[in-house]
Formats: structure tokens, C-alpha cells, sequence
């Protein structure tokens, strides 16, 4: 069965930025795979992934390590309209920035976009 088992984020700090999403979501940290350019956190369907900026060197993806924008955006789904309310202020308070406050989409989700203390993005949904 094919499947998805990560996704990575390249970090300028791993722990900082693992621990972000760690304390946000209670994500649980896979210490088996844990060295010093690698952290992983198991999110109970799949694993997210934090590489350390060096590498991009070690997958010889040296030419890609200048990147600027967005380039990805993480989906984190909760099991109410009430969690996501919850945990926006939460997010803040651990180093995110508010892009857009909880709205409810046109195909009938409740989110918030929000930019992680490296300034990547993510939303936290629910699905109505």
C-alpha cells in the first residue's frame, strides 16, 4: 500500500522549530531517528520531518537551498471549530504569526493560516 510517511521541513533550528509544532499539537518526538542535522515528530497518521539547512548539501540539493516565499503549506486538522479557536492564540504565544483569523471556507472548512516562527506555512483545520 503506498502511502505518506513524511513530510520535511529544511530548518535554520530543528529542535526550536520541531518543539514549536511539539507543544503546539502534542505531536510525540521519534528519538530512534534523532541526530544532529534530523528531528522527527509522529503526528499519529504520518511523521513531519525537520532537516537542518546542512542537508541540502548531504541530498545534493546545494543549487535549491536559496529558497524565498512559500513553498509548502502544512495542513494540521483538529476535531472541532472550538480546537481551532483554542489553539490560534496558543500559536501565537509560541512564536507563529496570524495570517488570516479562523474563517470558514467555501468548501465548508473552519481555518486559520498562520506563519511558524521560520516563517513557514500552516493552517489548522477542521473539516465540518
Amino acid at each position: 500500500m503506498t502511502h505518506l510517511s513524511y513530510v520535511n521541513v529544511f530548518a535554520k533550528d530543528i529542535v526550536a522549530l520541531s518543539d514549536f509544532y511539539r507543544e503546539l499539537f502534542g505531536f510525540r518526538e521519534i528519538p530512534e531517528i534523532r541526530s544532529p542535522i534530523f528531528r522527527g515528530l509522529d503526528t499519529g497518521k504520518s511523521c513531519i520531518g525537520f532537516n537542518a539547512l546542512d542537508a541540502y548539501e548531504l541530498l545534493q540539493l546545494d543549487d535549491y537551498a536559496d529558497t524565498r516565499g512559500c513553498k509548502f503549506l502544512l495542513n494540521i486538522d483538529v476535531d472541532s471549530t472550538a480546537e481551532v479557536d483554542r489553539m490560534v492564540p496558543m500559536a501565537q504565544a509560541l512564536g507563529a504569526t496570524l495570517i488570516k483569523p479562523p474563517y470558514t471556507t467555501y468548501y465548508n472548512w473552519y481555518q486559520a493560516v498562520l506563519l511558524d516562527p521560520e516563517k513557514n506555512v500552516f493552517r489548522i483545520n477542521h473539516m465540518m
